[in-house]
């Protein structure tokens, strides 16, 4: 065989090869995700591209501060006043677990739960204040609202505090809708990062 035509199988093989092994990673443990919005500014600017890691929570449930992809309940859908019946994905972080109360008081953040009956405030140092009310929130600034979170509900918020549609507003996040967490952060090329966005809270 002539060495051109060996390159030619060779790189052909491991062409076959490299499909096998990443087409069923791609469909059953990650997928592509491209960032929608400013909501998540500055964490994640509109059209940054992420691969988000779908099997993790199968084994480990999720913690406060992960950034997470999910399918937007028929709350939140209407709240957007968009058909119930569509399949839309945001990206928020995580702020309240199961059995938690969260209380929103303007822009602070207090979490009750069996550790801290008296609750505590959550330092956040990711969060942008910057910028000015969208038409969307913009009358739920000075919003105060307590919410208790039942086994299996999650509440989630965008950094873009004054840009952000989320659970402040239409409710309680299901685990069962959330698709996985930002995994790889691949463009812009400036940023690629693991875990892009992860806050981890000190106990």
């Amino acid at each position: 065989m002539s060495p051109t035509k060996q390159f030619i199988k060779e790189t052909l093989t491991i062409i076959i090869l490299a499909l096998v092994i990443v087409l069923p990673v791609r469909a059953f443990v990650a997928q592509p995700f491209v960032v929608s919005g400013d909501s998540m500014d500055t964490t994640f600017a509109n059209g940054d591209y992420l691969i988000v890691d779908e099997v993790s929570y199968d084994f480990k449930a999720p913690a406060r501060g992960d950034v997470v992809v999910f399918k937007v309940p028929a709350a939140g859908l209407a709240f957007e006043h968009q058909s119930t019946s569509s399949t839309v994905y945001y990206i928020k972080r995580i702020i309240g677990l199961p059995g938690e109360t969260v209380e929103i008081t303007g822009d602070a953040v207090k979490i009750y739960n069996a550790q801290n009956p008296n609750g505590f405030v959550l330092t956040e140092p990711y969060v942008n204040l910057g910028g000015g009310a969208s038409s969307t929130t913009a009358f739920f600034e000075n919003i105060h609202e307590k919410i208790t979170l039942a086994p299996g509900q999650y509440f989630v918020m965008g950094d873009n505090r004054h840009n952000s549609a989320d659970s402040r507003f239409w409710g309680v996040l299901p685990k069962t809708d959330i698709r996985g967490r930002a995994l790889v952060e691949l463009f812009p090329l400036t940023h690629m990062t693991l875990f892009p966005g992860r806050y981890t809270f000190t106990k």
